[in-house]
Order: C-alpha cells, then structure tokens, then sequence
C-alpha cells in the first residue's frame, strides 16, 4: 500500500514542469531501459520494482523544483569553467579530495555532481551487501537520475542555459524538447552492462565527455539563429498561457536543430543507460553478487513473467515500452 501510494505521488508530481535535467520523458526512458541491460542474476529483482524506479528517477528534480531542497541543486551539476584553467583531468577524484582542495561554499556553487555520484554508488554497494530490498530500490531509482545528469552536456559549464551567449532556453531546449519529439525514433538498445573496473575513472571519463559537447551544443545553435527567422525560431504564445516561463522552440526550428546536432542526443541517452545499468551491476559485484530473488515473493516474480518477456522483447528492438510520459511545457 505505501508502494502504491508513493508511486501515485510521484506520477502526480511528475506532470509538473521540470525546468532542469532530462526531463520526465529522459529520465524515464533512461532508467527504465537500464533495467533491460542488466544480467539475468539481477534484471529479474530490478523488473519486479521497475515502476518504482522508473518514477522515482524524477524525484531529485522534485526536491529542487517543488519541495525548494536547498542541498539539492549542486548535486545535478558541475561547471567546470569556474575551477579555472584546469582540465577535467585535472579535478580531485574523490569527495575527500575535494573537500580538502576546495571549501564548501565553493563546491555549493561550481557544483558536486561526479562526486556524489560516487558517494550513492557507495551507498548502492552497502544496500546490495546488506540485501535491504527498500535501500537498493531507491538509491538504484535515484543514481539513474545523476548518471543521465551526467550526459547532458549543460549540466558541466557554467554557461548551463545559455544566459551568457543570448540563447536562454537552450538547457529544457536540447535536453527535454529533443527527446519528446523525436525519440520515439530513438534507439534504446546497448547489450548488457558492463563492470567498471574504476568508478572515479568512469564518472569523470563521462563527465569530460559530456563537456566536450557543450561547444557544439551552443555553437550549433547559435550558428541556425543567424540564419533562421525571429518568428520562426519560437512557437506564438497564447495571451492567458502563462504556464511558461520562457518562450518554447517551436517544433520546425527544433528539427533544424536536431537534424543539425547529428544524432547527439541520441547517442547521449544510449550512453546514459549503458552506463546506469553499469554503475548498477558494478554495485551489486563490489558487493559480493548477493543473490537478489529471495528479496521478493515468488508470485510478484511469476506474476511480472509475461510482461517482462514482452518488454524485454521491445527493448532488443531498440523500443522501451509501457511508459507514461507528459510533455514538458
């Protein structure tokens, strides 16, 4: 009953407006397809709880938007211009090094995001050891929200939506506009996961990666700007709309520009399911591989059969399935 109800909380929530992140349509494709990537020894317990982990991948945003959790946002971010002239290779590599390196205040503002992704992985591998079925669910739903965090590339500068080069809107623009228009032609399949031999290696391998793109991202748009229309480039906005904050893209300028980004998005969210469903595996091994069936009732497993073969099915197709997902406005 608690399950249900938590779950009908967030379903609610979750038609909010989601101004950061992914935005209920990534999230939930991301961490609902990682699920698929995983080995046998633990996709079986991750489908039983699926829904649960799927929705709860929105909740780190609900924290910062709705519920205004003030230790929230810099978890989502790191702009990594505003540690000077160093390259990502440069930064500490553990939480420690960090906080002896730099003071608080100062991480509070450039952002922590590589680092707390090291600190739930920490948290997964003790809940796997210690078979706390809640614990495993919940940190699993809630690192897939900062490993796909970690893709986006506006989430690693400090330029994050734009504001600095005239292109305010960029940030939902690229991460929540794209996906929901055109990812249902999207590719989800990745093969199975993979161990990570190097957590901080791994997190802050993704994390350059990602920043590498933010040139391209902005300069990609800034480029069809020059050549596009005023009136073409944002959708007309209705007098008594006032559920917006700022103009939307509209959908033919948005084509442009994703046809221009060249599969990019894509890629980022291919790549961020193949590496939640990685960080997950890598957990549960560092843990022992404990064994994951006797968390859950033989029926709810027999029950969830039918359906996880036809999802299962879909997802080798490149297709995730049974998904409820509103658009972002």
């Amino acid at each position: 009953m608690v399950k249900k109800a938590f779950i009908t909380t967030i379903i609610i929530f979750s038609s909010i407006t989601l101004l950061h992140a992914w935005g209920v349509w990534g999230h939930k494709h991301i961490s609902r397809g990682a699920v698929f990537a995983l080995p046998p020894e633990m996709r079986t317990f991750y489908y039983n709880h699926i829904d649960f982990i799927t929705e709860g991948s929105v909740v780190p945003d609900l924290r910062r938007g709705v519920l205004n959790d003030r230790a929230e946002p810099p978890r989502h971010y790191i702009d990594i211009e505003d540690f000077g002239n160093i390259s990502v290779d440069d930064l500490p590599k553990t939480w420690k090094e960090a906080t002896s390196k730099y003071d608080s205040g100062f991480l509070q503002k450039t952002g922590f995001l590589p680092w707390y992704i090291q600190t739930l992985m920490d948290k997964l591998t003790v809940a796997f050891k210690r078979k706390s079925r809640s614990e495993i669910i919940f940190i699993s739903a809630e690192l897939s929200h900062y490993i796909a965090d970690a893709h986006v590339p506006l989430h690693t500068s400090s330029n994050h939506d734009g504001q600095l080069t005239d292109q305010k809107g960029i940030h939902s623009f690229w991460e929540s506009l794209l996906p929901e228009l055109f990812g249902n032609d999207y590719n989800f399949y990745t093969g199975e996961a993979i161990y990570i031999a190097d957590v901080s290696a791994e997190t802050f391998r993704i994390i350059k990666h990602s920043h590498e793109l933010t040139e391209i991202t902005l300069g990609v748009e800034r480029i069809l700007k020059t050549s596009t229309a005023k009136d073409k480039i944002f959708e007309s906005k209705s007098p008594d709309d006032t559920s917006r904050r700022q103009p939307r893209r509209s959908a033919e300028y948005a084509k442009k520009y994703h046809d221009a980004l060249n599969g990019m998005v894509e890629k980022q969210m291919q790549s961020a399911l193949s590496a939640l469903a990685g960080f997950w595996y890598t957990a549960w091994v560092n843990a022992g591989k404990p064994d994951l069936t006797s968390l859950d009732d033989e029926h709810l497993t027999n029950q969830n059969k039918k359906n996880f073969k036809r999802e299962m099915k879909a997802w080798k197709k490149g297709k995730i399935n049974n998904l409820d997902v509103s658009r972002d406005d």
